[in-house]
């Protein structure tokens, strides 16, 4: 029995199509802002961004290295360090409520129960000095309050769900004594060890070989359409989008910049910058010389462009683009900010 109350999915009062209530999204992030306070000014990592989750769906959150999508992640489960950070405005509203407004035991409440999260590299998330039986039972003892014997039972029987062969075995190993696939899988037992609503997953098969990371997304769908449980899933590689998710948001140097079912974004991308990560995929330019790329670098986040902030690298710039675009529907159920989105080729 988990120590902390599931909050409550409420309906709105607007019916679908089908005359039915729409419930509301499990996650929903309004206008988050996380800004960090450093010597050299403030450092605007998370500036403005707004995503839904609905239950059962996975979602993708794409973008190049530094521009907050960790960050947004982190905030969910308040693991950003305050100080240096700052929440400077906005809420995460987890099943109704605004994870921003708890205090820390609500949180630990959350954090590997309602939600929890997979990283990018399970050595420097597992306790080296701790076997993985031992932390996969020490969330089910806080969070369910099992007894020793039952959290064992249903460590071990996570392991196994897992593909982690000899599962009794490997319950007293440690990190160090599991290869990288091993280790990953481990870390997937802890996480959804509790059957938690939603699932984090921050670059969780980067690390791997094409093998592994094919073996591990497959067994995440598969724990997902068998809990029920909502992903979020961070990631730079569309590939892995195209695999897993239904939606896919795209983020640039602190904000979202398309928003779009996987299908529609990958036919028909509407802002410069997707397009611009589609041309440098190296599958799309095998019978290229050399690689596309995207003129330029990401702008410092202590001093971003006026406006649209990719237009200093944007082939489409005009005067307009020094006015910020609004994240606006230009195709049914996708989003872009770029005052040309309508005209994409």
């Amino acid at each position: 029995m988990s120590n902390t109350a599931e909050p409550n999915i409420v309906e709105d009062d607007q019916p679908q199509p089908d005359g039915q209530p729409r419930a509301t999204p499990l996650l929903e992030i309004n206008d988050l802002r996380v800004y960090f306070d450093t010597d050299d000014g403030v450092l605007k990592a998370v500036d403005g961004v707004s995503l839904k989750i609905g239950a059962g769906q996975t979602l993708g959150l794409v973008g190049e290295s530094g521009c907050g999508k960790s960050i947004t992640a982190f905030s969910i489960l308040q693991l950003v360090p305050v100080p240096p950070a700052r929440y400077a405005g906005g809420e995460i509203r987890f099943g109704g409520r605004n994870l921003l407004a708890l205090g820390e035991s609500e949180m630990r409440g959350v954090r590997g129960n309602l939600v929890s999260m997979i990283f990018q590299e399970p050595m420097s998330s597992l306790n080296p000095i701790m076997t993985i039986g031992s932390q996969i039972t020490e969330a089910l003892r806080e969070h369910r309050q099992e007894s020793r014997a039952e959290a064992r039972r249903l460590a071990i029987e996570m392991l196994g769900r897992v593909g982690i062969a000899s599962p009794e075995a490997r319950f007293n190993d440690y990190p160090h004594q599991l290869s990288g696939g091993m280790r990953q899988r481990a870390m997937i037992a802890m996480a959804l060890v509790c059957r938690p609503r939603l699932l984090i997953a921050d670059e969780p098969t980067t690390a791997l070989d094409v093998t592994i990371q094919a073996q591990i997304l497959e067994l995440l769908k598969g724990l997902q359409n068998e809990f029920g449980m909502s992903v979020l899933l961070i990631t730079h590689d569309l590939g892995v989008v195209a695999q897993t998710c239904e939606r896919v948001a795209v983020m640039y140097a602190g904000k979202i910049v398309e928003h779009a079912p996987v299908g529609g974004l990958f036919e028909a991308p509407r802002h410069p910058y997707t397009r611009g990560l589609f041309r440098s995929l190296p599958s799309l330019a095998a019978d290229q010389e050399t690689l596309s790329v995207i003129p330029g670098s990401v702008p410092s986040p202590l001093d971003f462009p006026s406006g649209c902030r990719f237009r200093t690298r944007c082939e489409l710039a005009e005067a307009m683009c020094e006015q910020e675009p609004e994240l606006r529907e230009v195709a049914s159920g996708h989003f872009a900010a770029c005052h040309f989105a309508e005209t994409a080729p």
